[in-house]
């Protein structure tokens, strides 16, 4: 199995994810007890957390445009689909819960746009559940790719979003925070679909 992963900016600077390519963690178990099946996993990487809802017996789909980080997912088992957000999903108003993990919440580059597809893609009464950084100075967009081993995923934009700012951004996408808070060095928020 491939045993690195790195978020590259087109800088060239690099923020290690080989964690992504492990087993899901604690954190990771805890934040999952709150999702309703069947579930979007958007941005599913190497599909950890797919895997660790279809061993609980949660219908999981992982959605994700870097076909290495894919390639490892269907490895592992997870069921998941080279595909972005913003094209067409299967199951469209009929997913009780999205999952935008490891601050996916900030892809594609504008969160509002992403939080409202992400409501088209819900059934009625669905919920998102949201990861976040706990401060971002600025809201700089930055181009970035998900690197599996040697093998580079294609460029998308990704805008961090600061988890002081998760109330704003919900409420202006359409969602309300039903719920937040941290695990560790982790930040979470569980919206609802008003």
């Amino acid at each position: 199995m491939t045993r690195s992963a790195a978020l590259r900016l087109h800088c060239g600077d690099a923020v290690d994810a080989t964690r992504w390519l492990d087993d899901a963690d604690d954190v990771d178990a805890r934040v999952l007890r709150h999702v309703v099946g069947p579930v979007l996993d958007i941005g599913c990487g190497p599909g950890r957390h797919v895997v660790a809802l279809a061993e609980r017996g949660v219908v999981a789909l992982g959605i994700d445009i870097a076909a290495s980080a894919l390639a490892v997912a269907r490895g592992r088992g997870a069921i998941t689909l080279e595909r972005s957000v913003f094209s067409r999903v299967p199951a469209s108003g009929r997913w009780r819960t999205a999952m935008m993990l490891d601050g996916n919440v900030g892809i594609g580059g504008d969160p509002e746009a992403l939080l409202r597809r992400v409501r088209e893609l819900l059934a009625v009464g669905g919920s998102a559940i949201v990861e976040a950084d706990p401060a971002v100075p600025g809201r700089a967009t930055h181009t970035v790719r998900l690197e599996v081993g040697d093998t580079p995923g294609p460029w998308f934009e990704l805008t961090p979003v600061a988890i002081d700012d998760i109330a704003g951004l919900a409420l202006r996408s359409g969602f309300r925070v039903m719920t937040q808070w941290s695990d560790g060095r982790r930040h979470f928020a569980h919206l609802v679909s008003r």
